[in-house]
């Protein structure tokens, strides 16, 4: 765990820059992989125990591709800009009406900030909604695996899903009436 020590912040605004290993995400290995360092930079803004965090989280994560299942590489060029504030106690978060800008606000325990947890959510945000490898990609054949984008298979591609028999037979006589 890598943690920003707030209590080491004196001056309204610092500057954090630093470049992490891709092991840093080890623990994300079912989702992406850290295929490049992980650059972290950004500017905090320091307003009594608020604090603001505004800068970028760049790296390339390694993806596998929804359709080919094949890994591919995804480049991570991640802007934020957050405002950190201490955990409310419990009885105040009990009942809250989100606004707007509780989108953009987390919450820090023990005057420290969570870095891991901060650069692995702009790279979840930065994912695709279906990673693809490449937007022609033919995928898998449904019946004997075979990656389409190396070659082709020898599998029957027709097939007559037998729910939908009945149906056919009405579309043969609705033909049939019409001709005579």
């Amino acid at each position: 765990m890598l943690l920003l020590n707030l209590a080491r912040i004196r001056t309204p605004h610092e500057r954090f820059e630093h470049v992490y290993p891709p092991e840093t995400f080890a623990a994300d290995s079912d989702t992406f992989v850290a295929a490049a360092p992980i650059s972290l930079a950004f500017d905090i803004y320091k307003d009594g125990d608020q604090f603001r965090l505004a800068g970028r989280v760049e790296t390339t994560l390694e993806l596998g591709c929804g359709r080919c299942l094949e890994p591919f590489r995804w480049p991570v060029d991640a802007a934020f800009d957050l405002r950190y504030q201490p955990r409310p106690t419990e009885a105040a978060a009990d009942e809250h009406v989100l606004e707007d800008d509780d989108f953009t606000t987390a919450y820090y325990e023990n005057a420290s900030i969570d870095l891991v947890e901060l650069m692995r959510e702009q790279c979840y945000l930065s994912l695709p909604m279906k990673p693809l490898c490449r937007p022609d990609c033919r995928g898998l054949c449904p019946q004997c695996g075979t990656n389409l984008n190396r070659g082709a298979c020898a599998c029957r591609r027709a097939w007559d899903d037998p729910r939908l028999g009945a149906l056919k037979t009405l579309v043969v006589d609705e033909g049939r009436r019409e001709r005579n």
